[in-house]
């Protein structure tokens, strides 16, 4: 849920089998991120280029909800996959997505 939290998260995944393991996973893993974006968590993702991994952007929940639903990725559940999970305040974002901006605490 935009503005919800003051707390944004990129999360970046990095293949840790072969991508033909991956390709295998990735209908599974289209399911996943479908289902977090209709949950209003995801606002952006897609393949790091070179193809080693990828990176969401997510918002709207904690840092032990978004360790979860990483968790949760077929991508991980099967291990071909590892994240780093970063947390950042976006005090400055496009006005697109403005509704997601958060003032830093004083």
């Amino acid at each position: 849920m935009p503005g919800s939290l003051a707390i944004m998260f990129v999360l970046e995944l990095t293949y840790t089998a072969p991508v033909e393991r991956v390709d295998a996973l990735l209908d599974a893993h289209i399911e996943w991120l479908d289902a977090q974006y209709a949950a209003g968590v995801f606002i952006a993702s897609g393949r790091k280029n070179p193809r080693d991994g990828g990176v969401i952007l997510a918002a709207g929940v904690g840092r032990a909800e978004i360790e979860a639903i990483a968790a949760a990725d077929p991508f991980s559940t099967e291990g071909v996959c590892a994240y780093r999970i970063t947390e950042f305040y976006a005090t400055k974002t496009a006005d697109e997505i403005a509704a997601y901006r958060e003032q830093l605490p004083s």
